[in-house]
């Protein structure tokens, strides 16, 4: 099952990054990020075409209040998303009494290569095994998305099956989807 998720008063802090609710002051700093060629495709999304449509996407993250801004320590600017999302039943193919979610996240290309995804997933497991006791969290990519399935094998997710994702953007990708089990939790493993 979809555990329910509310990070609007949640704030997270790796050595180089905090994870806290989107503000609308953000704006400028989401749009530059995702307009830019390469970045949202990765994730199944069409680079953003105007800052209304940026702003569309942030009200939509504000509001449903289960996706991290990624705020670089250094500048304070907002540099990535991290959602927890609800995941799909037929996707996952795990028992539906479980407590799960999948994880999602976007980087802006300029911070890519630096370690700094892996940082802030760590964090939000930790967050969802220690403080929301999620049996497992899911997560995946396109089979042609080699940096987002580095960050997945560096945070211990195992894999667990193949599919075809049918994108925003109207195409299908293969895909690789992992889970990573809570260790605090007495769950039989699929």
């Amino acid at each position: 099952m979809n555990a329910p998720v509310d990070i609007s008063s949640v704030r997270l802090e790796t050595p180089r990054l905090i994870l806290r609710p989107w503000r609308e002051s953000d704006l400028s700093d989401f749009y530059e990020y995702a307009r830019v060629d390469g970045v949202g495709q990765m994730a199944g999304w069409l680079p953003h075409d105007s800052m209304e449509k940026s702003r569309q996407i942030l009200q939509l993250f504000i509001e449903e209040k289960k996706t991290f801004a990624l705020e670089l320590k250094e500048s304070g600017k907002a540099i990535g998303s991290l959602g927890i999302e609800e995941y799909r039943q037929e996707e996952a193919c795990v028992p539906e009494e479980l407590s799960l979610r999948e994880i999602g996240y976007v980087l802006s290309r300029d911070y890519w290569g630096r370690g700094l995804m892996p940082e802030a997933v760590r964090a939000v497991i930790d967050y969802c095994f220690g403080t929301m006791h999620l049996d497992a969290l899911l997560c995946g990519h396109f089979e042609r998305n080699l940096q987002s399935r580095r960050v997945i094998e560096k945070c211990g997710f195992q894999f667990h099956r193949e599919l075809i994702y049918h994108t925003r953007m109207g195409t299908e990708e293969p895909s690789r989807f992992y889970i990573l089990w809570n260790p605090k939790r007495e769950v039989k493993h699929v």
